[in-house]
């Protein structure tokens, strides 16, 4: 995958002459140039990864008294922290009952709990450090790819029994244009405390709290190795060895041989996304009414919005057997967008980009310790929010502090046989979902 501007587009091809295969995210918010700073020799806390879950985790350590260097093998936010779609959500999928048959429903209720707390502390989070980030509570449109789903929808929304306007509402198929200018759904509910933000922008601001609490962010400076030394961990870095008290890995989809008993745990997939070029905001405004953040009910799902400036559509989805490169993945997403909005057919396609999101084998995120390890990952496409969340709950575990106990604590973190993190049955997953949702049912 490059970063680099795309040469000239092939003939019919949906991308500008000037089309760019790096987030649209990137163009206000490029990644941050840090001095490339040596390994310290010792720290109390080593973070693996700059995300939101390594600055998250990262802030509270520092702010917490303890000398603290987060690590990463690209510049700082180089991973699906900058380049996801910006929707934050209440981050769990699996439901009450799905999560009641598994653990019990003390737990199950506790975990519905922390994707609620996750939604909640980021906008909190972004208000009391005032991080410019385009952060709105816009409400979601999450519809229905067919009438049996629609019919799931409305039960669920049934079951909670929420008032129409506080949490959860349905529109029927009838009412869908109140929330979408197209008629290929079939109805669905709206969630209206689900929200929005600019991702980069949100990542460059956390960085500068992380920044100014004291930690060192050591961009491009590859973790190579974690070894036991006596109470220590001795980290052997690509430039030079640090020894730690506490290591938290917060490398999410991006894990890989540093960490093999995560790596067996997490499942990266591609998040293939796509930015319109400029349209009048008029036009945007007719497509998106309120602005919400769409997704629908598809296995191999798609998820959009307008830009912050309400002048683009990001759209983004899950587009290929194998992983591949922006230059194919972003003309089959824009005939995604063009069948959900046939209007937009002759509008261009400005950014092709992927990041890689980590889901795992129970649809849970996890947090824990395994070997004297911290780590948190695993949130299955809604790290924004979780990610968040989950990291600062990791930082102050790290610090022995009894806020930092959640609802997933203790929870066996599952895996397969034969799997080793190449997801080798990626390809007939995808293609057995995509059958699935053609069907009526």
């Amino acid at each position: 995958m490059s970063d680099t501007a795309l040469r000239t587009p092939a003939l019919g091809s949906p991308f500008t002459p000037d089309a760019k295969l790096q987030p649209y995210w990137w163009e206000h918010t490029p990644r941050p140039t840090l001095a490339p700073l040596p390994a310290p020799a010792q720290v109390d806390v080593a973070v693996i990864g700059s995300g939101y879950t390594g600055l998250q985790a990262a802030l509270q350590t520092a702010r917490g008294g303890r000398h603290t260097v987060v690590f990463d093998a690209e510049d700082a936010g180089w991973g699906c922290s900058s380049r996801n779609g910006g929707q934050v959500s209440t981050s769990v999928k699996p439901s009450l009952e799905a999560l009641t048959r598994r653990h019990g429903p003390q737990t199950a209720k506790g975990i519905l709990a922390e994707g609620r707390q996750s939604l909640d502390y980021l906008g909190q989070f972004v208000r009391e450090e005032g991080i410019d980030c385009s952060f709105g509570v816009v409400g979601r449109f999450h519809a229905a790819h067919n009438e049996v789903q629609f019919r799931a929808l409305a039960r669920k929304v049934a079951q909670r029994g929420p008032a129409p306007g506080t949490d959860a509402y349905v529109l029927t198929r009838a009412e869908q244009r109140a929330e979408i200018d197209s008629d290929v759904y079939h109805g669905g509910v709206v969630y209206t405390r689900h929200a929005s933000v600019d991702p980069a922008r949100y990542h460059q601001g956390l960085l500068q709290c992380v920044q100014a609490a004291g930690a060192q962010v050591v961009p491009r400076c590859a973790v190579q190795g974690i070894q036991r030394d006596g109470a220590r961990f001795r980290l052997t870095t690509a430039r030079g060895i640090t020894l730690a008290r506490d290591v938290v890995v917060a490398t999410n989809g991006y894990t890989g041989p540093l960490t093999p008993w995560l790596r067996r745990r997490v499942i990266p997939i591609g998040s293939y996304i796509i930015a319109t070029e400029e349209m009048p905001r008029e036009q945007v405004a007719a497509l998106i009414p309120h602005n919400r953040i769409v997704s629908d009910t598809r296995k191999v799902v798609f998820y959009y919005r307008a830009s912050p400036d309400q002048r683009r559509i990001v759209f983004g989805g899950r587009v290929s057997f194998n992983e591949t490169d922006p230059r194919i993945s972003g003309p089959i997403l824009h005939r995604d967008l063009v069948s959900i909005f046939p209007s937009l057919a002759s509008v261009r396609v400005s950014h092709s980009w992927c990041g890689f999101v980590a889901y795992t084998f129970d649809e849970l995120m996890h947090l824990g310790v395994h070997e004297g390890i911290h780590y948190a990952m695993g949130y299955c496409g809604s790290g924004v929010g979780m990610g968040s969340y989950l990291g600062m709950r990791i930082g102050q575990q790290v610090l022995g502090r009894p806020e930092g106990r959640t609802a997933f604590d203790g929870l066996a973190f599952p895996t397969r046989p034969l799997y080793t993190g190449k997801p080798w049955f990626l390809a007939p997953s995808i293609r057995y979902y995509r059958w699935r949702d053609r069907m009526p049912w």
